[in-house]
């Protein structure tokens, strides 16, 4: 779990299942928390029970059988979560794992998971179920009805033989969205799904003490110290199952599609220790280095390159490659031109002429702004960064930071603008290892409400200032037309919005629109090409952010309501 804390920072969970307990004891165990420090919380009152039983009985850790009747989370079955809560309310409840108890073991289940459903509301519908408050809110409890439906039945018609395969395929045919999420029974099965387009990763590892599986292949290389070809990735569509005997099966639980796997996971939510994802975001920054060094007249003399910490360092590497190829080219075509006229000081010169590199940008808060909720986001930004004074020739030096993706702009407006404005250069390039973010996402990384992200509002400025405003009413009656015919899932309306336009108008218009009015300092944004982030994670082609062409029907579901509720002002998600 430490090894994913950058998966999630409001919160985590854990349950563990114990087998073979005798009846009248508990054998299903969670522990939440929404602490600040959640993880370290939660294992802390675990410890705390542990140490507890050794102070009086040191000698008991040599007894594991003993300990387990003393010890909650000492069990067969482990299940861990951390959460962030970009839309949602951030309090314990909403914390994974769920839970459901029954005095029956079998019908127990612990549920937690990487995934948003957008069909929440009818799922709710189709088993019948009248969920309280808490579930209403939350597509993990919408999940969770739906499975333990299928999973009652199955205990009923077999008790003692749960097939949970079976469970599974009728249940998950039901969801509409992204997902990876595990599950744990009363009676002793742990499982791992994974959705039939494979937008959310999974990873699994298995040997003769562990059947383990998480988001990250990293995680699990590190905590358990094997090779890369030793932990597989759980194909699209498919369940990892883990017996109460300890014995496993892949089973094929949906009909794998179109493989959309999560392009934003590359460039900026996974962890860059996997060394392939390191490899891919090294790609993205080095296929960035022509656009700036035509941006900057190839002037490296008087440039400066830096980025935005923490998650574009590695992208920057990229970048900084590209630049350093160029000028190794130009400097063997300059002395070839030469011939023989020159000496040791001009030689020496050339030679040593380096990419000139700053730590300009430095991050005093280990928070990731672009995951934090929405109502501390805008006054957090504005004290996560700092600046490194006298690093830049005032009004000479153009500087070139990159972040990993441009999603609101509120960091790049509130904050680091303003503060590299202060340095005085000659100009700022920001360059985004991303392309343009345009569309929402309801898959997991959730971004649902389409007013908060800087290309459209660029648009929208542009259609304003070109006068073309009436193209929003059409849509905004295209949409209701849709909505009447209950066809609002076969079409993305909001592409037309952008059509009008080229990349380099919008991101001329995003450039102004991250610069705050008092700034004088010229400020330029260079975005990814959609071709380049193919080229450069070529396995992770799902790009609906940036193109809408969305994975499930539900996606355009989700853009066009939120179109809608961006047309008439409703501050909610899209779903």
């Amino acid at each position: 779990m430490e090894k994913q804390h950058n998966r999630g920072q409001d919160g985590a969970g854990v349950a563990a299942v114990k087998l073979d307990t005798e009846p009248g004891y508990p054998f299903l165990h969670r522990k939440r928390s929404s602490a600040n420090q959640a993880i370290a919380d939660i294992f802390s009152q675990i410890g705390e029970q542990i140490n507890e039983i050794q102070k009086y009985h040191p000698e008991i850790d040599q007894h594991p059988g003993l300990m387990k009747g003393h010890i909650d989370f000492l069990g067969e079955l482990l299940l861990g979560h951390l959460r962030y809560g970009t839309q949602g309310k951030n309090n314990v409840q909403f914390c994974h794992p769920f839970i459901k108890r029954n005095t029956i073991p079998a019908r127990n289940l612990a549920l937690a998971g990487n995934f948003n459903l957008v069909n929440k509301d009818e799922l709710f519908s189709l088993i019948n179920s009248h969920p309280d408050e808490l579930d209403r809110q939350s597509d993990l409890g919408a999940m969770m009805d739906v499975i333990h439906h299928f999973l009652v039945k199955a205990d009923e018609a077999s008790p003692g033989s749960t097939d949970i395969v079976s469970v599974l395929k009728k249940s998950v045919a039901l969801f509409d969205g992204g997902f990876t999420f595990g599950g744990l029974t009363g009676s002793g099965i742990g499982f791992v799904v994974r959705d039939a387009n494979g937008i959310r990763p999974c990873y699994y590892y298995v040997d003769d003490e562990v059947i383990v599986a998480a988001s990250e292949r990293a995680a699990i290389r590190t905590a358990f110290n094997v090779g890369e070809n030793e932990v597989k990735e759980l194909m699209p569509g498919c369940a990892l199952i883990a017996n109460h005997n300890g014995t496993y099966s892949i089973a094929q639980i949906l009909e794998p599609k179109e493989r959309k796997a999560c392009s934003f996971e590359r460039i900026y939510f996974s962890r860059g220790s996997d060394e392939k994802i390191y490899r891919e975001r090294i790609a993205l920054g080095y296929h960035l280095s022509e656009g700036v060094l035509k941006a900057i007249n190839h002037d490296l003399k008087n440039t400066i390159f830096s980025f935005i910490p923490n998650t574009a360092e590695i992208a920057f590497y990229g970048l900084l490659k590209g630049a350093e190829d160029y000028l190794s080219k130009t400097k063997v075509e300059r002395i070839l031109s030469w011939g023989k006229d020159f000496n040791e000081e001009k030689l020496t010169e050339m030679v040593s002429r380096k990419v000139r590199i700053e730590k300009i940008a430095i991050k005093d808060v280990k928070l990731r702004t672009f995951i934090t909720a929405d109502a501390s986001r805008n006054e957090m930004v504005q004290h996560v960064y700092d600046i490194t004074y006298g690093t830049v020739r005032k009004n000479e030096d153009t500087l070139v930071v990159i972040d990993d993706s441009i999603v609101r702009g509120t960091t790049l407006r509130e904050s680091i603008i303003r503060m590299l404005s202060r340095l005085e250069p000659k100009r700022i390039i920001v360059v985004s290892s991303a392309p343009q973010i345009r569309y929402p996402d309801c898959y997991g990384i959730d971004m649902s409400k389409l007013g908060e992200f800087v290309a459209f509002k660029a648009a929208m400025a542009l259609l304003k200032e070109r006068k073309m405003e009436s193209l929003l009413q059409e849509l905004v009656e295209k949409c209701y037309e849709l909505k009447r015919n209950n066809q609002l899932h076969c079409e993305n309306v909001v592409r037309h919005i952008y059509k009008p336009f080229s990349v380099e108008e919008i991101s001329k218009k995003i450039a102004q629109l991250i610069t705050p009015e008092e700034i004088t300092v010229p400020v330029d944004v260079i975005y990814q090409t959609i071709e380049d982030l193919h080229d450069s994670c070529p396995t992770n082609l799902g790009d609906w952010y940036f193109t809408g062409n969305y994975p499930t029907p539900g996606g355009n579901r989700v853009v066009n309501n939120a179109f809608l509720n961006y047309m008439e002002g409703k501050n909610v998600r899209g779903y």
